[in-house]
């Protein structure tokens, strides 16, 4: 019989490690509806100026173009989340199959833009005319003349993560928005408000505020969102870390613009962070264990395929994968219990029973034992050959982790020194040998100096000996004359990056966006693009 599974490459079917149980991650599958207000001070562009980066969006039309830049993300990094767009405060309503003809309607002043699910081609069409056509933006983007209640655009958002993704465990909720105090004197309507933003956190859902200050006002959140947003718990590593930073509208439409300072805000808030192991025990000595959790903050964006897609037919389907072994010689299927693992030694095969080949690749349960220190100094950067691991103290197993963590940490940062630990990530991984190594807080430069780097301990696996290659003997080497290298001297001097700092999000990788915008227009039927754009090239 054939055996339904994922498709994996061929020879990939023999996993030696413990496969990862993806439903112990928290936000395996991640669901977020934008709520954005709609009102004259929010569709108001700031003056226009003669400035190259001077904004030219209202508040609102950044807000869905931003929406629109995340769709666009996420449609193909994570394929599988939900993603909708609910305005508030329009002249018009609609809600499901209600619009403005229906009568007695349910949420008032609510317009259900795009529904909460796995965005489709025919959503992002319609969400980047909207976004693109200002006739038609002006058209539907209609204030309303009425006050909108917020318990009543809540109860709305409560209604639409009930019945459109009821079983994800990662819903969260952002809202947009430049009004501090929309019931300013209605303490009822507060009171409401906030009883509908519990039953939200009842229901699991995570509400994010991304407030934009008006030029002549800041965003005040203490006058009504504190009861309606929520602190993270500050041991829950799972939450996404909070945004601190007001998004600002500028009076003059000078300076960094209000989409890209949107964009910004929620890309940070956008995916949900992931553990790479959970509650793993992190061994100082005989007896003494925490416990930490695991994260790879830093990695290489490549090219991923989430699924395999059959597009010879009318419209693009998503194809699953069907393996059956087969024997070569009689092309017989062979079932997985025929199937021997062997190991060739001295010209003949060594047969090993599974449970033979699970004690040899049994090294001891997972854990992270400190076996040494050593000076900081001691590590070459060479060393890194892998991505670092960072690690941060779980209270579920070892009640006052995060306190002898914490002493960890500032001992080990103080004195400039490192641990050397033995490492198993899993059952059946091999085992690492790695440095502990202390991290320090890392703060933006410009204000208002938000956290880029969290302090805690990173593994960094050290290499082998057999890891270490030397460089080839160079027997001729060419050398450039002096002349050359005078002039080529003035023009490497000439290549300064800003404030002499190099930045990752400022300068994506022009083949990764390439092969993404290729995938894009495939998906949305567009026009295929005729070069890409590269941001490295000076």
């Amino acid at each position: 019989m054939a055996e339904e599974s994922k498709w994996r490459p061929p020879g990939d079917e023999d996993d030696d490690e413990e496969e990862i149980d993806e439903t112990a991650y928290k936000t395996a599958k991640d669901a977020v509806l934008f709520v954005i207000e709609v009102s004259p001070p929010m569709l108001t562009p700031p003056p226009a100026t003669d400035a190259k980066k001077a904004d030219r969006d209202s508040p609102t039309s950044a807000a869905l173009k931003c929406a629109y830049a995340l769709m666009q993300q996420r449609i193909i990094s994570n394929p599988n989340d939900m993603m909708g767009v609910l305005l508030y405060g329009t002249a018009k309503s609609r809600f499901n199959d209600e619009d403005e003809s229906s009568a007695n309607l349910a949420y008032p002043h609510c317009y259900l833009l795009t529904d909460l699910d796995v965005p489709a081609a025919e959503d992002m069409k319609a969400l980047k005319s909207l976004v693109e056509d200002e006739d038609e933006f002006k058209k539907l983007i209609v204030p309303s003349e009425e006050d909108v209640s917020m318990a009543n655009v809540l109860f709305c958002a409560n209604q639409i993560f009930t019945t459109k993704a009821p079983n994800f465990s990662s819903r969260r909720l952002f809202i947009i928005t430049n009004n501090d105090d929309p019931h300013a004197n209605d303490k009822s309507a507060k009171s409401s408000a906030a009883v509908r933003a519990k039953d939200l956190y009842d229901l699991g859902v995570l509400i994010e505020l991304f407030p934009i200050s008006r030029p002549d006002q800041e965003f005040d959140k203490r006058k009504f969102y504190d009861d309606i947003v929520y602190n993270q718990v500050p041991t829950d590593p799972e939450a996404p870390a909070p945004i601190s930073a007001v998004t600002k509208s500028s009076s003059t439409g000078d300076g960094i613009s209000l989409l890209s300072s949107l964009l910004s805000n929620v890309n940070s808030k956008a995916v949900a962070r992931r553990a790479l192991f959970s509650n793993l025990p992190l061994e100082i000595g005989p007896g003494f264990k925490i416990s930490v959790k695991g994260y790879i903050i830093f990695k290489c964006q490549e090219p991923r395929r989430s699924c395999y897609v059959w597009l010879n037919g009318e419209k693009a389907q998503i194809a699953h994968g069907v393996t059956t072994r087969m024997a070569e010689d009689t092309a017989r299927t062979v079932e997985k219990v025929e199937i021997k693992k062997a190991y060739k030694f001295g010209g003949a095969q060594i047969l090993f029973t599974p449970e033979e080949i699970s004690q040899l690749r049994n090294f001891g349960e997972p854990c992270i034992r400190i076996i040494g220190f050593k000076p900081i100094s001691m590590l070459p950067l060479w060393a890194n050959l892998k991505p670092a691991t960072f690690i941060y103290p779980s209270e579920e197993d070892y009640v006052g982790s995060t306190r002898v963590f914490s002493a960890l940490h500032q001992k080990l940062l103080s004195s400039q020194k490192m641990g050397i630990v033995w490492f198993i990530a899993r059952k059946n991984a091999a085992p690492v040998i790695a440095a502990l190594y202390p991290g320090a807080e890392h703060l933006s430069p410009d204000p208002p100096h938000t956290q880029t780097i969290p302090p805690g301990l990173w593994l960094i696996p050290l290499p082998y000996a057999d890891d270490i290659r030397q460089n080839p003997e160079t027997t001729y080497l060419i050398r450039a004359p002096e002349p050359l290298i005078d002039r080529m001297r003035i023009v490497i001097q000439q290549l300064q990056l800003p404030k002499a700092r190099y930045d990752p999000s400022k300068y994506p990788n022009p083949a990764l966006q390439w092969h993404y915008r290729i995938l894009q227009a495939m998906a949305l039927e567009e026009d295929l693009p005729e070069k890409a754009e590269d941001k490295t090239v000076p």
